[in-house]
This record gives C-alpha cells, sequence and structure tokens, in this order.
C-alpha cells in the first residue's frame, strides 16, 4: 500500500475563507516534512533519504571576474553528506585551498579573485548527497567562462557604388560565450536608421536593397556586445560613398568606347533578387520550445516587399510575430506541429520571386511523467514510473543511489520493466534513491527518485482545536493534515453524534480535509477528524463558526454630471455584529485621490467640484475578517465642448470659401453640430452675426460671401450641453468689390404735407454696400398722368421730399442703389401718395332710430370720396346727455366718441340711460384728422324699469308688528308709481307660511306691518315700479318679539326629559337624511328639498321685459321668487345692493367702444342683476327650543 503525507497549509490570518488547503495530494511531495514547523517537530524521529533541492544550470556560464559558485543543495533524515566528481573523477576539495564547501551543504566556492584563473576549473562537474537511506546526485553541470574576444586587425577599403545598387556590408564579429548582440552605430554612437531598404539581418550583416545618394558615409561600425561581461568591441569602421551615373560617366569616359560607355543600366528598376538566403530553398531545424526565426532579405527597384506563408497549412496565430519591417518570422514555443515548408515572397512593381525554406522541429527529452518519490509500508507494494519522449525517441537508464542499476546492489523487491520500476514485498532495507536518466543526441533529462519503507502508526499534524470561521453559503474545508504507514483511513464526526460523517452532504479529501459545499448557520459546531490504521488511532478536534455574509442593500448607481457640480454615491452595507466591518471607496481600482474634494460620511462618498480627472468606475469595498464585496458605478463627467482651434480657410474665390477646423474636446458629450459667425471688421467691427451651421460629424464648410467685405469667421461647438466659447477667429479674408445686388426695402411714398411727397426707405447696410460710394436713385412720377419719371441721385440717405405736389395723388416711386462699381437691378415700383388734407365736407342726413332705452341706431349718408382729401379712416360719433326728461337732474353730461371704421354709414349707441334726452353729431375722419360735424341731432330714451331700492332696514319689532324702512332707487329710470312689497312667515322647521302681497304708494319710504305672530321669522321681497314694470328687487328678514310668559312655560317644557330625548331622536334622523342627500348630490342625483322648493315657487312673480323682448331692464326671474325653505340674510339685516347703472359697453375701436364689422355692437347688453341668496343655507338665527315647542303646538 502507498503511505500519503499531508502536510498542512499555513492558513489565512483570522480565519479567511476559502481555507486554503491541500484538496489532493502534490504527488512530487510525497515524503516526511523536514522544514521548520510543529509538523517537522511532530515526524522528527523519522527518516528519509536525501533530495536535491538545488542546483546550478546545466550549461553554466560564469563570470571570468568574479569567484565561482556551483550551488547543490539538498534535505534528507538524517542530513546527508555531499561530495563531488570533476569530469567523472572524485573532486578532493580538501587538496585545492581555493575550494571550499558551505557548512550543511554542497554548495562549492571557488575562490579565484585573488589567485588562479577560471580556466583551470572548466569542466564537468555532479554533486551526490547521501545519507543512510541513500543517495542523490545532480546534473552534470558544465562550467565555462564567459568569453569576448576582439576583432581581428582587417584593412577595410572604401566601397563606391552607383546610384541604385544593391550593397551587403559584413559584420562576422568574434565568436564569443555566450553570442554577442549585434548593432551598427556611427561615430557618435547613433543607431544607423533602418528601413524596409535598410536592415540588419540575423547574422550581424547590413543588408541595402538598393543605395541611395544619402547613404554616402564614412562610419558605418558594427558593435558586438558581450552582456555576460558587460563589454562591448568595434570594428573598424565601414567608407561608402554612393554616386549618380552621370557623375560615373565622367569620371570614365575618356577611358570608354561609346559602347563600353557606363550607362544608367544599375540605375533602371529591376525586380527582386534574394540576398539571403541564396538559391530558391533552404532547410532550417530548430529545437522544440525554442523561437523558430526564418530570415528572407531582398534586394531590388523599388525596394521588395516581403510576404510570409506557410504551404499545406497556416501560421498559428497567437505565436507568430514579424520582425525587422517583415523580413523576419518568428514563431515562439515552436513544436513538432510547426515543421513544413515556410514560403518567403519579395514583391515589387516589377515582379515577385519566392524562396521555400524547409523547417523540421527536433526536440531534446521532456518528461511526460517523472518519478515520484515513494512512502511504503513494510510488505507493500509500489512502482517507479519514467516516461520521456523528444525526436529522436530518448533512451532511458536507471540508476540506484547514483551508480548504474546493473551493478548496483541486488534487491529481491525491486523489477525492471524499460521505464518503470515495480516494487513488491518492500523491506527496509529497499530503502534507497533511484535516478532516472532519459537522453537523446539534443540533450538529457535526470530526475531523483526515492523509496521510503517507514512503519508508523497514525499522527495527526494540524494544530488542536483550530478555530475556523466562515460566511454562510460558501464552502467551508475544515484541515486535517495526517501522516502514518501504512497509509490511514479518515473519519469526520460531529458533535456527540456517533456516526460517520458521509459524502452526500460532505466531501472527504483525500488529504483528510472535511469539505462543506454550501455551509449553513446550523453547519456552527465541534468537528472531530479520526485517523487510524493498523498500528494505532489519532483524532484532533476543530470548531467551525458560520457567519453572516456581508452585503451591499443600496448600491452606488451610475452618474452623469456637469463639470463644475457635485456628486454623491450611496453604499449601504449589512454584515454580521460580531465582525468588524471596514468600507474604502476606489476610484479605478486604486485609492481615492488625497484631495479634499473627495469626503465619506457615513454611507456616502461626496465628490464636490467635480473635475474631468474625477471621471471613472468608483467602487465601494465592504470588508470583513471573512467576507469582502464590492459595488461600482460609473461617473461620466460632462461638459460644453471646448472651443475648435486651428481654423484654416482654403479655396478662397470671390464668393465663397472654405472655412476648417479641428473640434476641440466633447467632454464625454457628443458634438452635435457647429456653429460658424463672422465679423465684418471693415463695416461692423467687434459685431458678430451668424453664417452657417453644419452637422457635428463636420469639420469643414463652404461658405457663401459677399462682395466687400472683411471677414472674419469664428467657430462654437454645441453639445447637448450647451455651447462651447467661440474659437478663435480666423484670418482675415476681404471680398472684391461688385455693383449691389439688391434694393433697399419697405419703400414708402407719404405726404407730411398737403403740397409735399415724402419718400422713404430702409437703408443698405455695410454688408450689403458690396462696393464703396454706397447711393441711391430716387425716381417718381404720377400714376394717373403721362408724365416720365423725374430721378435724382443721393447720398446714403433713406428719405427725399418731394416738394409742390398737388394734394392727395397717387404717384408710382422707385428707389435704386448704386455705388462705384454700378447699379443695382431695376427695382418694381411702389405706390405712394402726397400729402392729406383736412376732409371739407360733414356728414349729411342724419337721423336715429331708438330701439330701448339703453340702445340707439345711428344712419347717415356717406361723404363724397373726393372732400375726404386722403385716406378714409372711418367716422366718429360724438354723443352727449343734454337733460333728463323727468326735469329733476338737469346737469351736461362729459361727451363720448364712438369711432366706425372705414365707409360704415352706421352704428349702435350702447349703454344709453332710460328716459334721457341725448344730442349727437357725426364726423369723418382722414389721416391729416376730422372734417366738420354734422348738424347736431337730439333723441329720447324712454322709461325703463328701476333699480332696486338703495336701502332695506326692519325697525321697532314688537310682539306683532314690524317698521320697514327704505331708501328710494338709486336709478329710477322713469316715473315711480308704486312700491310692491311682498311677505311670508318662516316656521322652525324652515316651511314657507303663505305669500302676502301690498302695494305701497311711491311717495312713501316708511311702512308698519301689524297683527303679525309673535316671535316669528319673516321674509320680505321689496321692489319698486315705473310704467315699463318692476325692477330689481331688495330681501331683508326679521323676528317679531316674544312673549314673556310663553317663553318661560315653553322653557320649562324643553327641559323635560322626555323633551331632551324627541330632540335627540330627530336629531338623528336629520343627520341620516343630510348624509342620505349628501351622497345623492354627489352622484348627481336631486333631492327632495330641492323638489319641494320647485313646487313652492310663486307663479305670480315673472321677469319684466321691453315690450319688444330686446333686453331685460334691471330683470332676473329669481328675484322674483318667493324665499324658499332655509334662506336666509345676513344677522345684521343689511342688504349689499350691486350697482344696477349701465355701462357704457365699448363698441367701437376708439377708447370708448368697440363695434362688430356692421357697426352692432358686440355681445348682449343687459342691467346687471341682484342674485337671490343661494337656497338651503341655514337660518342666520339658530331655533330656539320655545321656537321649536311652537311648531309642535
Amino acid at each position: 500500500m502507498q503511505l500519503k503525507i499531508m502536510p498542512k497549509k499555513k492558513r489565512l490570518p483570522a480565519g479567511r475563507v476559502p481555507l486554503i488547503l491541500f484538496l489532493c495530494q502534490v504527488i512530487s511531495a510525497l515524503e516526511v516534512p523536514l522544514d521548520h514547523g510543529g509538523k517537522a517537530k511532530l515526524l522528527e524521529d523519522l527518516v528519509q533519504p536525501p533530495t536535491i533541492t538545488q542546483q546550478s544550470p546545466k550549461d553554466y556560464i560564469i563570470d571570468p571576474r568574479e569567484n565561482i559558485v556551483i550551488q547543490c543543495e539538498a534535505k534528507g533524515k538524517p542530513p546527508p553528506s555531499f561530495s563531488w566528481t570533476q569530469n567523472g573523477t572524485h573532486f578532493d576539495i580538501d587538496k585545492d585551498p581555493l575550494v571550499t564547501m558551505k557548512p550543511d551543504s554542497g554548495t562549492l566556492i571557488i575562490n579565484i579573485m585573488s589567485e588562479g584563473k577560471a580556466e583551470t576549473y572548466e569542466g564537468v562537474y555532479q554533486c551526490t548527497a547521501r545519507n543512510e537511506r541513500g543517495a542523490a546526485i545532480s546534473n552534470n553541470i558544465v562550467v565555462r567562462p564567459s568569453r569576448s574576444p576582439l576583432w581581428t586587425k582587417e584593412k577595410l577599403e572604401p566601397m563606391t557604388l552607383q546610384n541604385g545598387q544593391p550593397l551587403v556590408l559584413p559584420c562576422r564579429p568574434p565568436v564569443g560565450l555566450p553570442p554577442p548582440i549585434i548593432f551598427w552605430m556611427d561615430n557618435s554612437f547613433q543607431r544607423l536608421p533602418q528601413s524596409e531598404r535598410v536592415s540588419q539581418g540575423l547574422n550581424g550583416d547590413l543588408y541595402f536593397s538598393n543605395v541611395l545618394p544619402e547613404d554616402t558615409r564614412e562610419d558605418y561600425i558594427c558593435y558586438a556586445r558581450f552582456n555576460h561581461t558587460q563589454t562591448i568591441q568595434q570594428k573598424q569602421p565601414i567608407s561608402v560613398k554612393v554616386i549618380s551615373v552621370d557623375e560615373l560617366n565622367d569620371t570614365i569616359a575618356a577611358n570608354l568606347s561609346d559602347t563600353e560607355f557606363y550607362g544608367a543600366k544599375s540605375n533602371r528598376e529591376r525586380p527582386p533578387t534574394f540576398l539571403t538566403p541564396e538559391g530558391n530553398a533552404s532547410n532550417k531545424e530548430e529545437l522544440r520550445g525554442n523561437v523558430l526565426s526564418l530570415e528572407c532579405i531582398a534586394e531590388g527597384l523599388p525596394t521588395p516587399v516581403i510576404y510570409w506563408i506557410k504551404e499545406d497549412g497556416t501560421l498559428p496565430i497567437n505565436r507568430t510575430f514579424y520582425k525587422n519591417f517583415q523580413k523576419t518570422l518568428q514563431i515562439i514555443q515552436v513544436s513538432e506541429a510547426d515543421s513544413g515548408n515556410y514560403q518567403c515572397i519579395a514583391k515589387n512593381a516589377l515582379g515577385a520571386i519566392h524562396h521555400t525554406i524547409s523547417v523540421t522541429v527536433k526536440a531534446a527529452p521532456y518528461w511526460i511523467m517523472a518519478p515520484q518519490n515513494l512512502v511504503l509500508s513494510p510488505g507493500e507494494d509500489g512502482a517507479l514510473i519514467c516516461r520521456a519522449n523528444g525526436n529522436p525517441k530518448p533512451t532511458i537508464s536507471w540508476l540506484s543511489n547514483g551508480v548504474p542499476i546493473e551493478i548496483a546492489s541486488d534487491d529481491p523487491s525491486r523489477k525492471i520493466d524499460g521505464d518503470t520500476i515495480i516494487f513488491s514485498n518492500v523491506q527496509e532495507r529497499s530503502s534507497a534513491v533511484y535516478q532516472c536518466n532519459a537522453s537523446n543526441e539534443y540533450g538529457y533529462l535526470l530526475a531523483n527518485a526515492f523509496v521510503n519503507v517507514l512503519a508508523e502508526p497514525p499522527r495527526i499534524l494540524t494544530s488542536a482545536n483550530a478555530h475556523y470561521q466562515v460566511i454562510a453559503n460558501r464552502p467551508a474545508f475544515l484541515d486535517c493534515a495526517f501522516f502514518g504507514s501504512p497509509l490511514p483511513t479518515i473519519e469526520w464526526f460531529k458533535g456527540d453524534k456517533g456516526s460517520a460523517l458521509h459524502e452526500d452532504i460532505y466531501v472527504l479529501h483525500e488529504n483528510g480535509t472535511l469539505g462543506i459545499p454550501v455551509a449553513q448557520k446550523e453547519s456552527t459546531g465541534t468537528y472531530t477528524c479520526v485517523a487510524k490504521n493498523k498500528l494505532g488511532m489519532a483524532k484532533n478536534e476543530v470548531n467551525l463558526e458560520v457567519k453572516d455574509p456581508t452585503r451591499i442593500i443600496k448600491q452606488p448607481e451610475y452618474a452623469v454630471v456637469q463639470r463644475g457640480s457635485t456628486v454623491s454615491f450611496e453604499c449601504k452595507v449589512k454584515h454580521d455584529h460580531t465582525l468588524i466591518l471596514t468600507v474604502t471607496w476606489l476610484k479605478d481600482d486604486h485609492e481615492l485621490p488625497s484631495d479634499g474634494r473627495f469626503t465619506i460620511d457615513k454611507d456616502q462618498l461626496v465628490v464636490a467640484d467635480v473635475g474631468d480627472d474625477d471621471g471613472g468606475t468608483y467602487t465601494c469595498v465592504a470588508n470583513t475578517t471573512l467576507d469582502t464585496v464590492s459595488a461600482s458605478a460609473v461617473l461620466g463627467v460632462v461638459d460644453v465642448p471646448d472651443p475648435p482651434f486651428d481654423l484654416e480657410l482654403t479655396d478662397q474665390l470671390d464668393k465663397s470659401v472654405q472655412l476648417s477646423w479641428t473640434p476641440g474636446d466633447d467632454n464625454n458629450s457628443p458634438i452635435t453640430k457647429f456653429i460658424i459667425e463672422y465679423e465684418d471688421a471693415m463695416h461692423e467691427a467687434g459685431l458678430w452675426h451668424y453664417q452657417a451651421e453644419v452637422p457635428g460629424t463636420q469639420t469643414r464648410a463652404q461658405l457663401k460671401l459677399s462682395p466687400y467685405v472683411n471677414y472674419s469667421f469664428r467657430v462654437m461647438a454645441e453639445n447637448s450641453l450647451g455651447r462651447s466659447l467661440p474659437s478663435q477667429p480666423s484670418e482675415q479674408y476681404l471680398t472684391k468689390a461688385a455693383e449691389p445686388d439688391k434694393n433697399p426695402m419697405t419703400v414708402e411714398g407719404l405726404g407730411s404735407e398737403p403740397d409735399n411727397l415724402v419718400i422713404t426707405w430702409k437703408p443698405l447696410n455695410g454688408f450689403e454696400s458690396n462696393g464703396p460710394g454706397l447711393q441711391y436713385k430716387v425716381s417718381w412720377r404720377q400714376k394717373d398722368g403721362d408724365d416720365e419719371w423725374t430721378s435724382v441721385v443721393v447720398a446714403n440717405v433713406s428719405k427725399y421730399i418731394v416738394s409742390g405736389t398737388p394734394t392727395f395723388v397717387p404717384y408710382l416711386i422707385k428707389v435704386q442703389a448704386l455705388n462705384d462699381m454700378g447699379f443695382a437691378p431695376e427695382p418694381a415700383a411702389v405706390l405712394g401718395h402726397s400729402g392729406e388734407d383736412l376732409p371739407m365736407v360733414a356728414p349729411k342726413n342724419v337721423h336715429v332710430n331708438v330701439l330701448n332705452g339703453t340702445l340707439a341706431e345711428v344712419h347717415w349718408d356717406p361723404v363724397p370720396l373726393k372732400s375726404i382729401r386722403g385716406h378714409l379712416q372711418g367716422y366718429r360719433i360724438y354723443y352727449w346727455k343734454a337733460q333728463s326728461s323727468s326735469k329733476r337732474n338737469r346737469r351736461h353730461m362729459e361727451k363720448k366718441i364712438l369711432i366706425f371704421q372705414g365707409s360704415k354709414t352706421h352704428g349702435m349707441l350702447p349703454g344709453l340711460e332710460p328716459f334721457s334726452h341725448y344730442i349727437l353729431n357725426v364726423r369723418v375722419v382722414n389721416g391729416k384728422g376730422e372734417g366738420p360735424a354734422s348738424p347736431d341731432k337730439d333723441f329720447n330714451t324712454p322709461e325703463g324699469v328701476p333699480s332696486a331700492p338703495s336701502a332695506l332696514k326692519i325697525v321697532n319689532p314688537t310682539l306683532d308688528s314690524l317698521t320697514l324702512e327704505w331708501d328710494p332707487p338709486r336709478h329710477p329710470n322713469g316715473i315711480l308709481t308704486e312700491y310692491t312689497l311682498k311677505y311670508q312667515p318662516i316656521n322652525s322647521t324652515h316651511e314657507l307660511g303663505p305669500l302676502i302681497d301690498l302695494k305701497i304708494p311711491a311717495n312713501k319710504t316708511r311702512w308698519t306691518l301689524k297683527n303679525l305672530n309673535f316671535s316669528t321669522r319673516y321674509k320680505f321681497y321689496f321692489y319698486a315700479q315705473t310704467s315699463a314694470g318692476s325692477g330689481s328687487q331688495i330681501t331683508e328678514e326679521a323676528v317679531t318679539t316674544v312673549d314673556e310668559a310663553m317663553a318661560s312655560r315653553q322653557v320649562d317644557i324643553a327641559t323635560q326629559g322626555w323633551f331632551i330625548g324627541l330632540m335627540c331622536a330627530v336629531a338623528l334622523l336629520i343627520l341620516i337624511l343630510l348624509i342620505v342627500c349628501f351622497i345623492r348630490r354627489n352622484k348627481g342625483g336631486k333631492y327632495p328639498v330641492k323638489e319641494k322648493e320647485d313646487a313652492h315657487a310663486d307663479p305670480e312673480i315673472q321677469p319684466m321685459k321691453e315690450d319688444d323682448g330686446t333686453f331685460g331692464e334691471y330683470s332676473d326671474a329669481e328675484d322674483h321668487k318667493p324665499l324658499k325653505k332655509g334662506s336666509r340674510t345676513p344677522s345684521d339685516r343689511t342688504v349689499k345692493k350691486e350697482d344696477s347703472d349701465d355701462s357704457l359697453v365699448d363698441y367701437g375701436e376708439g377708447v370708448n367702444g368697440q363695434f362688430n364689422e356692421d357697426g352692432s355692437f358686440i355681445g348682449q347688453y343687459s342691467g346687471k342683476k341682484e342674485k337671490e341668496p343661494a337656497e338651503g343655507n341655514e337660518s342666520s338665527e339658530a331655533p330656539s327650543p320655545v321656537n321649536a315647542m311652537n311648531s309642535f303646538v
């Protein structure tokens, strides 16, 4: 049986999870732990064969200027002793005073710095580490001192070449150890520039595909750098001179005939030819794992371009690289699959050639399965396997304790089968160290593997009572490192339960570790690990505690803010209260900048005055001793774009130019458009005007220009946040002058006096002038005459006055622009008129039709057009109230004016007062003013209904009487004929009694009502009348006084218990009724109170209107309805009466009125009416128990 040993992995501090443990045996470490620590102390009485832990490389190149150190370190129990061989024979270090061995080590130190030479110790060294259980050996270490020899002396002749010829400058560095690094420089130690035309080959030579005159120089120097010794060797400089064909012919023309003349043959273009490698094909061999480098350099004119392909295959994508301007193909980590034919192709405009390189990949031996250490107990079986591959196939040989196994001591438990040694029924004497050697012509592999036979009872190497903490819902691993021979069995138990834990819930690893795939709160507890073999048993307890996970319950959110603003990120964390929480913030996975703008307040990170550099990913990291969670949010910093720059004007023509620019930074918000403005430095310096705009994807614009403008342009960029600052202005561009291409606008001809014509226009601005000397040609003639055009040229003004014209005559007018370059296009003629004068004639045949007491219609005949002497604007009616027909109020009224535009010959006069005498006249109006007035016209308005009495008061209430006092109507609108008083009683349940009608003479202002009921509320309706009808009513309420004896008796009754109970029942019923009514009303239904009110309407009271039915003077049907249930006036018994005076409704278009096109009044004219108080309101006096009693008796 094979014995496995599982050393305990060092745990992360504070029970960090996941627990990093060995979950499987590391096959290369199957041995007794001998390093320092608790486990080593537990196993310090065990023995183990030697193991080589450190050695120098196989090919060991040393610096001859330093001491030689050949490493050999090994471990074992007991500690091994060391010996060395040199070139296959024992190396006695005691006989060489320069050689020492480090204490407790096999490392050799050869002191050649004081005396001696490195070459003396050049050779092959091998180290042996030995103890009582066997011997391990190192690789054969070949020690060689590095070499950096000088270049051999040679005389280099200057080289002269014709322009265009190929050239190879040889380097041929001295052979060094290791090989040097080659590079070409000049005398100033500056690297020579290389390109597709000039490049250095893998062998160090410098290749020119074709030479140019600039290649002429005298200091082409090849340098060899030997890194191991840090030295650089220099070749003698090479001189190269490149001459043209003409220069060469001039020097040899005298010596050559015409047919032999050195012509331009070498300077002609030519197809490619390979400089290296030579021929059409070559071979290349490389070892597996190395870098395959293939090179093709060609000459030709023009310079050829190199391409690479692999025949019958493709180049490996991730391992292929091109160097030296594609002249070198490199494949890293080359393998046998990379063998094949590679083709390089050189191509220029005159042709192409190719070269095929056949690549063969060989392989030094490499491991398939290296032998592993075995720890066996007596009587067990085992095997050492040594498998390697290579090209060619390596041979396998075995050694035992450093001696070929063929001559080693015999072991009956051992059997060799090629690359495998099989052990059966081993005993303690079977312990040894075996070496496997796999070798071919390209190298070898050597591996040590020991067989250690031990008999040991179980030992648990994990510390007792270890405490593990893990986060809920995560894996937990409980360590139980063990040792024993034969291999112990491992069982786990939880708490006091007697049964072992099984694989259905837990995972039992070969190294003894117990795995809990998903730890829960109930997983908390004590676990016991038990190790058993035939020699004994060992156990150990560990404790597991499961904690709540740390969670981020409010994560930071993505934000986009404008530069200069403040942004905050929120990060709320919930964690296990028994763990210490630390929250840190990172920006782009690094610490926050040490800047006062970054503040952390509880759960928030606040960044003030955000700048461009603040954009990025902000991460909230919540740490406890057991877990870490994080959440990130991206901050985008945006702003208006930076201004464009590098403005440039191209394609400059007379009337166009192309403007281009470079956009500024868009500040993380795409530019949507560019706005182009121009400045005219000649005419409006300092003022910028809109020119054009282009989409944000364009950086140029073709701009149309005007003549004779000194342009400068600037550009602004715009994104979703706004517009950038303007760019710096472009250079100025002055366009050529030209004749005007437009004439003045807004040409008008109006006279300011009856005998002149004032011609005005809007002048062209400097930008529109198109050239110097801007003037205007003003032309005019009468429209209806046969006169020729009269013209005058004026300076750059905006007005010209023609004098001596007839009054209000139509003229044709033209204004044409001109400058020093010529005239603008012929303008169109505009119609104008000479000056106006006041109208001469008044309207005639004015008559008035009175429609009712407040409205009259006026008619007149139009005046002749010639007498108007101007543009007819309309007619004005002046009217005023002369005196009242009743002679009671003789006073003159202020004149009022109504304007009727255009040629209207009738109009309405609204807002008249009834029963009044009016006077009016009519005048025609033109642009100059009013004409004479028509003769005054008188008319009277008929009587109307009066307004409501000014006030109504109830005074001197007694048991059975009430006295009413009132003021006459403010607007009687006629002769009052009488007053009408209507009244009705109201009981305590708001029910109305019979309506009583009473006529009162018009000269009365006081009236006493007698024989009324005591302690009763009455509702009064009061209005005045003229011959035209009844006016608006005024209302009031009053209560007669209370009989004291009856009140006392009623109060006594009201204090009785049965009465109080009855009142409570009534109140509850009323409350329920109100709720039902409220619900029905909200649903749109009619409620019984309203129906009852409609049933009590008084048919005698009807609205009063004019006989013609056109207007209702101060009438309102509601005003004449008797009081319904619950109607009340204010408790102070006063009525606020609205004025019913007619106001002048604005009919006309002057300050006094507004009319429709036919002169009729806009809107219905009517007297204002007093609205009756809202029905259903509560009484202004609360019902007393006495009143309530009256309703029952």
